[in-house]
């Protein structure tokens, strides 16, 4: 599972930052030894630092710009749909887009979104304007930023299918403007991850459709997740990327691991592709019983199942 885990001080060894942070982002958006539980879908994961939560741009390149001079670690997530958290928390800072990075602008057939805006909310609004192509996304739980980072896709559709362009941070604190070619989309990945860019806006370019009809697919998708998908347990989405030529759940159903559980840890009964919490599961738990299902499938198929999503500990 990809560890976000690096060698940069954690945040209570730097004097003084606080006083820096508070400078940029006002204290009621700032929140000490935060449970990571709180802000992701799996409901895991113990206390982070200091998380806080963006409201502007000039918000973000600000913090960047702070911890990448003083050495500290930090982690960049969106509302925490693809993210599994260690039981022992996190020792750096989590920036959060999210709840107050969501503004959007439509005209005519052109979106412009903030990363931290949920797809969702994003999808109402585009049928809304009687335009089409997003259809796809209108079930994917979580934000523009993290769907642009991983080329998220479900039915008929992908996120590249629709981007025109895309405003991204660099580390360094440079904004970029990409076109949709310079972002070097494939599957589950695009130029976002391999370059640990930051997302902080997405363009879309639509085609104008039947509300109807829109919706109606929509709700036909709508109908295919809840009737498929443990969408009532706490998740990650789906735990694995689908191996070139197999489906993940197939291969783990296949393996007669439905259902097994590791404490409060399960692969779904409903979709062998997920791993629900069924209660009080802990981080421990999961990366157990993905190490199992690793194995098994391994074993029996000799296919090495690769996880999709985000690890953050340490």
């Amino acid at each position: 599972m990809e560890n976000t885990l690096d060698h940069r001080l954690p945040f209570h060894s730097v004097e003084g930052l606080m006083d820096k942070i508070e400078k940029i982002v006002p204290m009621n958006r700032l929140f000490l030894d935060e449970p990571m539980k709180n802000h992701t879908s799996f409901k895991i994961g113990g206390p982070t630092a200091l998380l806080i939560d963006i409201a502007k741009t000039e918000e973000i390149v600000e913090l960047i710009a702070l911890f990448e001079n003083e050495g500290v670690k930090y982690f960049v997530m969106g509302n925490g749909s693809n993210l599994l958290v260690s039981d022992d928390g996190y020792t750096g800072i989590v920036i959060k887009l999210s709840d107050f990075y969501d503004h959007v602008h439509i005209d005519g057939h052109t979106v412009v979104a903030q990363s931290g805006i949920l797809l969702s909310t994003l999808s109402k609004k585009i049928v809304k304007a009687g335009l089409k192509g997003f259809e796809f996304a209108s079930g994917i739980p979580g934000t523009v930023g993290g769907a642009i980072t991983m080329n998220a896709g479900a039915y008929d559709g992908e996120m590249k299918d629709c981007v025109y362009n895309i405003k991204v941070l660099s580390r360094d604190g440079k904004i970029k403007v990409l076109s949709n070619e310079e972002m070097n989309f494939g599957y589950r990945i695009s130029d976002v991850k391999r370059k640990d860019y930051i997302v902080l806006e997405t363009t879309f370019k639509f085609e104008s459709g039947d509300s109807r009809a829109i919706q109606d697919k929509i709700n036909d998708f709508t109908f295919l997740r809840t009737s498929k998908q443990p969408l009532t347990l706490p998740s990650a989405g789906s735990m694995f990327k689908r191996p070139p030529g197999y489906f993940a759940g197939k291969l783990i159903d296949d393996s007669g691991l439905r259902g097994l559980r590791v404490g409060d840890a399960q692969v779904s009964e409903k979709h062998c592709g997920f791993v629900v919490n069924r209660g009080e599961a802990t981080c421990r738990e999961v990366l157990d019983l993905i190490d199992v299902v690793k194995k098994v499938v391994m074993d029996n198929y000799g296919v090495m199942l690769e996880t999709e999503v985000k690890y953050l500990g340490g």
